[in-house]
């Protein structure tokens, strides 16, 4: 298992005020996230993911009084797995009585801004996990930091990837989806209003249409894909903002069917208008006057 480590030597870390407690094993590992705006620029930028763990830590020293930053490591975007206390020493993210248990692992992302975690940050989580794993002693759990603490942390979009066993992006990791690897992630939201089209949308139909869910395949979404998209994000435990984003694209693939549940027939009232729209060609109908008066709208920005 390869790790791209970013030492502290490397970000830039301050010097801890004293020394460790020496932590010899764990149950397992908590992930993280910031709690608050994560830059969005971080995803093309990676001097600002060191900009912004080198604040974290001071935030953690100098706000918090802790010795040194809270965390075991960090991941960002770029799969790179920043040093933050390290192998064998305990962390302080946990919540008091807490951390002895659990490493702690940050992901870089918050509850607003960078919400969803790009598929760089889930693997560089991973890959942190494996390496506490395989040196620090750490046990075969993987729990969000809410799980036995009253927080928000890490975030629904992370703690629902948590609840699914931790899958690695592109279906070669361990979770327990029963489909194939997602393809990537087209680089855009799919979102509405305005209609987005083009072939990103069709394959995210596609495959929605191939879990049983009643949505015309046309490349046009709209506000049926929309409703589609919210039904799916609450079955998933993930926040319904009717946004296809890098989470809900990959779990299109990668989450268990609900097979005699409301995946199998939560819209089956819909089909036949789904089928007439999709033999029709014009995509979810009712949105045809919209898209026409859209058709000069400027692209999505990619993100």
């Amino acid at each position: 298992m390869a790790i791209d480590i970013v030492s502290r030597r490397d970000w830039g870390a301050r010097a801890p005020r004293g020394g460790y407690t020496r932590l010899d094993s764990t149950r397992g590992v908590k992930v993280h996230y910031t709690g608050g705006r994560v830059d969005p620029g971080i995803v093309g930028d990676h001097d600002l993911c060191v900009s912004l763990v080198r604040s974290i830590q001071r935030h953690h020293m100098d706000g918090n009084g802790w010795m040194d930053i809270g965390y075991s490591f960090v991941a960002c975007p770029h799969k790179k797995v920043f040093e933050g206390r390290g192998l064998h020493r305990l962390p302080a993210a946990n919540g008091s009585g807490l951390n002895s248990a659990h490493y702690a692992v940050l992901g870089l992302v918050g509850n607003a801004g960078l919400v969803q975690p790009p598929d760089g940050v889930l693997h560089a989580v991973l890959d942190a996990i494996e390496h506490l794993r395989e040196r620090g002693g750490a046990g075969r759990e993987i729990k969000g930091h809410r799980d036995g603490y009253s927080t928000d942390c890490p975030g629904e979009p992370l703690y629902a990837w948590v609840r699914r066993g931790a899958p690695r992006p592109g279906g070669d990791g361990g979770g327990d989806g029963d489909g194939p690897g997602a393809p990537p992630f087209p680089g855009r939201l799919l979102r509405y209003p305005p209609v987005t089209r083009g072939e990103d949308v069709r394959t995210w139909q596609r495959q929605m249409r191939t879990r049983g869910w009643d949505i015309a395949v046309d490349g046009a979404y709209g506000s049926a894909s929309r409703d589609v998209c919210r039904r799916f994000q609450r079955q998933q435990g993930v926040e319904d903002d009717g946004v296809v984003g890098p989470v809900t694209w990959r779990l299109a693939w990668e989450a268990p069917r609900a097979a005699g549940t409301a995946e199998a027939g939560e819209a089956a009232g819909a089909r036949e208008a789904a089928d007439a729209s999709e033999a029709g060609e014009v995509g979810d109908a009712s949105e045809a006057a919209e898209a026409r008066e859209t058709a000069d709208a400027p692209e999505e920005p990619r993100t």
